[in-house]
């Protein structure tokens, strides 16, 4: 496929027919189903990630944070699994994304106070891309599953996804809700994307055949287990002290306001 193919009407024209002959068959809703139940099970983490990111946002901004953040999660998704899946086999690429992670996994322990409607704002779209960061390290290893149960149609891919943003929504809600009830449970958040953190560091194509060379395929697994836990640990380290080196310097700022 070149890209002049993409800007022929022609070519869209036979994608929208042969869409809807898809749609004519049983099959297609069949895969459909196992989409929407393959996404379900591997969006929990992304729900995780979207009630964290938007629980500091005010009222207003909660809701378009849960909406936006789901669209990204799911189209991020998609792009992986149409262009992106190749790049699971670059060494060094986990690495990269599980440094990233883990910074987003400690920012979400940190206090963010919003003040104003323009800075709400911007909090709003920082959230969006701590999720859409988080959601690019995650999905990684996700992709696979996903395109195989499209069987190479776009088409059900995109529809298939796009049905599971209601359930990710409806997810991430119901997390915030618990978060907000037990403050614990954002503690519990953060260790959890640290463990992923690790578990993306050690699955690194640079770093896992090291591994198994060196312990046996076993071995490299209890590596991999042994490295998630570190990584939970040292996000709550790590992010426990940037929140309290925030907190000092916001009560500091406070009494010398008073002052």
């Amino acid at each position: 496929m070149i890209a002049a193919d993409y800007l022929n009407p022609a070519y869209w024209s036979a994608v929208l027919h042969s869409g809807m002959a898809e749609m004519a068959m049983p099959s297609f809703w069949v895969a459909v189903g196992k989409i929407i139940w393959i996404n379900i099970l591997l969006s929990g983490d992304n729900a995780v990630v979207i009630a964290m990111a938007c629980r500091s946002l005010p009222p207003k901004q909660r809701f378009w944070g849960m909406i936006l953040g789901a669209g990204v999660a799911v189209g991020l998704r998609i792009l992986f699994t149409v262009v992106i899946a190749s790049l699971m086999t670059m060494p060094y690429l986990k690495i990269a994304g599980g440094l990233a992670l883990f910074y987003i996994a400690c920012k979400l322990l940190v206090p963010d106070e919003s003040h104003g409607e323009v800075e709400a704002a911007d909090h709003l779209w920082r959230a969006v891309r701590m999720v859409a960061i988080a959601d690019i390290v995650m999905s990684l290893d996700n992709v696979i599953a996903i395109a195989a149960a499209a069987g190479g149609s776009l088409l059900l891919l995109v529809f298939g996804l796009a049905v599971s943003v209601p359930l990710i929504i409806a997810g991430a809600a119901l997390i915030m809700g618990l978060l907000d009830r037990f403050p614990i449970l954002i503690w519990a958040g953060a260790a959890l994307l640290g463990w992923i953190t690790g578990e993306v560091l050690a699955t690194d194509p640079a770093v896992e055949p090291l591994l198994v060379a060196r312990f046996g395929a076993e071995g490299a697994h209890q590596v991999e287990l042994a490295a998630a836990a570190v990584c939970a640990v040292l996000v709550l380290v790590v992010g426990g002290l940037w929140r309290r080196s925030k907190q000092a310097r916001a009560a500091a700022k406070v009494a010398e306001h008073e002052a």
